[in-house]
């Protein structure tokens, strides 16, 4: 949840949609996010849309408080409701994410979730995911979310060695994320993710394969890569320019990713996304997949972004000014865009490239089809996909997604 909002057109107050969204809603599958915008401590990269209680503090007042939080998203719950009417699609996926989503209460969370399944229905095999912060958690309130409907978590796990989650200002101990997905088999989570990073200023190769190994140690059936990004604004951004630790360049990324794939591949897990690997099927994040392929979802929550029928919009950022409008009987968004096809056609090619099936050559226009046959003499792309129709990215393509996408969408 970036912290920056885009520019757009007004909300209406009551966050009517137009009509054209709102067509044909059976043939898109349905998701929520629901953000929760606190953290206990500021993580060094993080450039969310997240707040501390110092940061909270004297902003906002009541209104910003996490006491009361889960009572003002619910009533953005029920907005979504009125706003989509009629729509009978039941729910497939629920992600709650931030932030630290467990910080709240385990029944907080869970009557988040009842609000979506009470106004919406949830579908019979719906993926109910939250973010989990290490230290956060213990195995009484894993229990209580597995009880309250949720069947997928996911752990921040970043690193597995002391000086690396030092750079990154992660607060919790090494092995405490592995014991967390102990913990969240014995209550009875099917599925389990464990979110790692890479890149990070000061790790070795062998510091990420001890990552690597100690994830796969235990036990989750997905695991996410990322590739560290320095955002300006951010304390490690800072930190790097005052020359306290050295910018990371891309040739390590790249080698950390050959190292994740050939680690993970080794282990059973399989690619389906540029940074995501799955045991199974089964185990994908079918909320992320949800994003990927263009589907429809309501974001709620400080800064959340949604996307109904080509229209996307986002809520303002500050949990008070979110707060103050909901309770006032008005829409918490903050803008508008109603997308035009051809910014519908570029989204697909930047997304769908990303994932195993690759994107439908159909979307390229002469330019992108020139490109992608340049792209399949270089390698960047798999010929048998190519030649049934599909641009699907090879190992060495994946390396080099961002330039094969915007050679592709010309």
């Amino acid at each position: 949840m970036p912290s920056a909002l885009p520019d757009g057109e007004p909300m209406p107050e009551d966050g009517a949609l137009p009509a054209s969204a709102l067509a044909a809603p059976g043939t898109r599958p349905l998701g929520f996010y629901l953000h929760v915008p606190y953290c206990a401590t500021r993580c060094g990269y993080c450039d969310f849309n997240t707040y501390t209680a110092t940061e909270l503090r004297g902003s906002g007042g009541v209104l910003a408080s996490r006491d009361n939080y889960a009572d003002t998203l619910v009533d953005e719950v029920r907005l979504a409701r009125k706003v989509l009417g009629d729509d009978p699609r039941p729910v497939q996926t629920v992600f709650v994410g931030g932030g630290t989503p467990t910080l709240l209460a385990a029944a907080d969370l869970v009557r988040m979730l009842g609000a979506v399944r009470e106004e919406f229905g949830l579908a019979d095999d719906a993926e109910i995911t939250t973010e989990a912060n290490p230290e956060s958690v213990d195995p009484a309130y894993l229990s209580e979310l597995r009880a309250g409907g949720f069947n997928r978590v996911s752990f921040g796990m970043q690193s597995a060695k002391q000086h690396v989650l030092k750079v990154l200002d992660r607060t919790h101990t090494p092995g405490r994320p592995e014991a967390c997905v102990a913990e969240a088999r014995a209550a009875g989570f099917e599925h389990v993710n464990l979110d790692l990073i890479y890149g990070t200023p000061g790790e070795t190769d062998d510091d990420w394969r001890a990552t690597l190994d100690a994830a796969i140690g235990a036990g989750p059936d997905h695991v996410s890569a990322y590739a560290l990004i320095v955002e300006e604004g951010t304390q490690l951004a800072r930190r790097i320019r005052r020359g306290e630790v050295p910018m990371t360049d891309d040739d390590v990324h790249a080698d950390r990713y050959l190292i994740a794939d050939e680690v993970l591949g080794g282990a059973g897990f399989s690619w389906y996304e540029v940074s995501n690997w799955a045991t199974s099927e089964a185990g994908r994040c079918l909320h992320n997949e949800l994003y990927w392929r263009g589907a429809d979802w309501w974001g709620a929550g400080p800064g959340a972004h949604s996307h109904v029928g080509g229209v996307r919009w986002w809520n303002v950022k500050h949990p008070g000014a979110y707060a103050g409008a909901l309770g006032a009987g008005r829409s918490p968004g903050a803008g508008r865009e109603v997308l035009a096809a051809e910014d519908r056609r570029v989204e697909r090619i930047l997304l769908e490239l990303r994932l195993l099936e690759g994107c439908p050559l159909s979307l390229l226009r002469p330019a992108g089809l020139a490109a992608a046959g340049r792209a399949l003499a270089d390698g960047l792309l798999q010929a048998g996909p190519y030649e049934e129709g599909r641009a699907v990215l090879t190992l060495r393509g994946r390396l080099l997604a961002d330039g094969v996408v915007r050679d592709l969408v010309d």
